[in-house]
Parts: structure tokens; C-alpha cells; sequence
């Protein structure tokens, strides 16, 4: 799987998340990686040097060498992912399965190892489909050397041996190792495709905003700004009327994008509603939000929009939870979970919330369910308006 083909990180955390992926997938490190597993061959060394002489040796030691860079020489083995295009992986594969049959004769029964590395570019490219490849390997490395008299092997003695063991072992590992790297990197793919919709929607709402506050005021001052200049020499009077109407209307049209700019940086109700919607379903938590907020007094929405931002916050940082339900009444707000319960740390944010939900004369009751969840309750009846 190539990151490199889709959309660029939105933020500086998403470009770290993505370019650890890569640096560990590629590059050095991922030779370090394919090197570790080379260690199993010090098994096939001794079982050469025990059961082949003079030639035979150092013939049984190059294909070793020989098969140990090829195996380095693998690019992209452990990013690439079943179905995308990778024309050389059959080639390659054969090579490797003809140096492992080359290196029987001088290995024996010990060869069978170099079907712990086909095992793993098995599983690498086909992921379970590898399972019938696996299971004839696991077979003939406990068959295969019982049926070859010369090297007087018994089944007892195959089936003590570790390879016919260590190949499911070792395919069950490989299989769980890739699906985590990939899920890694599909994971950041799709945060940093989610930060750009995100930013692209935000510039796309304050552009039509602003276009929504603004159109009326620039008309009208347009308007009046040509008025005046008609009236100018026929009536200065009403000219200057019209240019001091102008002069308003401007102030007046500032202090609309000044305080449109500043309500992006407010906590509204039906504001966090959205968001936290958004925040569960990216969570992985069912969402159970009111769609309307037409039961809120008005007075009230704000501090309500800071009770449902604190508590969805908590939510998704501490609960571990599956679901979360959100009821609004006129004077207050009722957040649960089905989590842990647990209470969130002293400087989670609930202080602040409570300092806010008392200065306002309300109250708030915070604390664990039975027999699991979570509750955040804030009621302002009684607070003042």
C-alpha cells in the first residue's frame, strides 16, 4: 500500500503520523526488518556443515548467501498489499522456491526452513487465500524428508523437527503483523483525507457566510454611494444625508464580520451537537444527539453548548464506550455512555464546567453508572437569565 498516492496530511500531527509510517515501511528500516528473520538460516548453516562435505559445502553455503540478498532485495514486500500490482512477486517467488529446492540436497531435512521465508511473502501477497500455500508447506516439511530413505528421517524425528511447526506459527504471525501495518497506514490515509474535507467544508461555510452577511450591506451602500453622487451638486444636502447613511452602514457592516469572525470561536448548542456527532461517528461510538434544539431556552444555549462539549470530550478521550445519548430539556442537559466509568482526571475540564454551571446559579452531578457508564448531568433551574 503507497501513501504516497493520496491526499497530503491536513495538519503538521497528520504529516508525523504518515511519514513515521513511511520511514517504517521503507528505506533502511524496512531492510532492517526483512534482516531479523535472516537469523533462522544459522540452522541451515549447521545442517550443512553436518551433512555435506567439501564441495557440497560450500555449494550448500552460497545458495544460502544467495537466497539470504534476495531476500533483502525484496522492494515494498511489506507494503504492499493483496491485489495491487506487483508483476515481479511470481518471478521472485520462484527464484526463491528453486534456491530452496537447490539447497535440499546439501541441507536435507533442515532446507525445509527456507519455506518459513515463502511462507511469509505467501501470506504477504495473498493474505488467507496463502492458506492452502502454508498448509503444503507445513506437509512436506513433515513428509517430504520421511519419503527420502538417504536421509533416514522418521516421521518421530520430522514431526520433532520445529519447521513443520514453526510454518502455521510463523504464518499466523505474518498475517496479523501485516493486517496491523496496513491497518496503520489505511488509518492514517483516512485521518488525513478526513482533517482536508473537513478544512475544505469550513473555508466552503464561512465563504457563504460571509457572502450572506455582507451581500445585503454592500448593496445598500453601493446604492447609496451613487445616490450621493447624483445628488451632489443637484442637492448637497441630502448627498451628504446619504454619505453619512454610508459611513453607518459601514461601521455597521464591520462590526457584522467582526463579530461573524468571533462566533466561529463561540460554543453554541447546535454548534457542538454537529461537532460531537462528528467526533463520536470518528470515534466509533453510536451517536443518540437530538437533531433540534428547539426545547432549549435560548438564554441558556451557550452554557448548555459548553456542558455538551466537555462531556462529548470525555466521552471520546475516557469512556471507551459504544454508545452515547445526549437529551435535552428547557433548562438543562442529561450526557450517557455504556463505558468503563471512570472517572476522567482532575484537570479534564469538568472543574471549569462546574465553575461555569454554578456562577450561572445551575448545578451539575457528574459520576459513574451502574452497572457501567457514565453521567454528566447539568441542570440551570433557577439560574438566572
Amino acid at each position: 500500500m503507497n501513501v504516497d498516492v493520496h491526499p497530503q496530511p491536513a495538519t503538521q500531527s497528520e504529516a508525523d503520523w504518515v511519514a513515521t509510517q513511511r520511514r517504517w515501511s521503507g528505506g533502511w528500516r524496512r531492510v532492517i526488518m526483512a534482516a531479523i528473520p535472516l537469523a533462522y538460516l544459522v540452522f541451515l548453516v549447521a545442517a550443512v556443515a553436518q551433512n555435506s562435505r567439501g564441495s557440497g559445502q560450500i555449494a550448500g553455503y552460497a545458495i544460502i548467501a544467495v537466497f539470504g540478498a534476495c531476500w533483502l532485495a525484496a522492494p515494498l514486500l511489506f507494503t504492499a498489499g493483496p491485489g495491487e500490482p506487483l508483476p515481479w512477486f511470481w518471478p521472485y517467488c520462484a527464484l526463491l522456491f528453486a534456491l530452496f529446492v537447490a539447497e535440499l540436497p546439501f541441507a536435507h531435512a533442515a532446507g525445509f526452513v527456507l519455506c518459513v521465508y515463502l511462507t511469509v511473502l505467501s501470506v504477504a501477497r495473498l493474505g488467507l487465500w496463502s492458506v492452502p500455500v502454508v498448509a503444503a508447506f507445513a506437509l512436506a516439511a513433515l513428509l517430504v524428508p520421511v519419503a527420502i530413505p538417504s536421509w533416514h528421517v522418521s516421521l518421530t524425528d520430522s514431526f520433532d523437527d520445529v519447521t513443520p511447526v514453526a510454518i502455521p506459527v510463523v504464518a499466523l504471525v505474518a498475517f496479523t503483523f501485516f493486517a496491523l501495518l496496513r491497518g496503520n497506514q489505511a488509518l492514517a490515509e483516512a485521518r488525513a483525507e478526513v482533517g482536508r474535507l473537513a478544512a475544505e467544508n469550513e473555508r466552503i461555510r464561512i465563504a457563504r457566510d460571509l457572502h450572506d452577511l455582507l451581500g445585503h450591506s454592500l448593496t445598500t451602500i453601493t446604492v447609496k454611494a451613487g445616490l450621493a453622487r447624483r445628488l451632489g451638486t443637484a442637492d448637497p444636502a441630502r448627498a451628504v444625508e446619504q454619505i453619512a447613511e454610508v459611513e453607518e452602514l459601514t461601521r455597521q457592516a464591520l462590526a457584522d464580520v467582526r463579530a461573524a469572525v468571533s462566533g466561529y470561536r463561540d460554543v453554541t448548542l447546535v454548534g457542538e451537537l454537529a461537532r460531537g456527532r462528528e467526533l463520536l461517528r470518528a470515534s466509533g461510538v453510536a451517536a443518540d444527539l437530538p437533531t433540534a434544539t428547539d426545547v432549549v431556552d435560548p438564554a441558556r444555549s451557550e452554557l448548555l453548548g459548553w456542558a455538551v462539549r466537555e462531556g462529548l470530550t470525555n466521552v471520546v478521550r475516557h469512556a471507551h464506550a459504544s454508545t452515547c445519548t445526549v437529551r435535552l430539556s428547557p433548562d438543562g442537559v442529561e450526557i450517557t455512555d455504556d463505558g468503563v466509568g471512570t472517572a476522567a482526571s482532575a484537570g479534564n475540564g469538568l472543574e471549569g464546567l462546574r465553575e461555569r454551571i454554578t456562577a450561572a446559579g445551575g448545578s451539575m452531578v457528574a459520576g459513574p453508572l451502574q452497572p457501567s457508564g457514565w453521567r454528566l448531568q447539568v441542570s440551570l433551574t433557577g439560574a438566572g437569565r
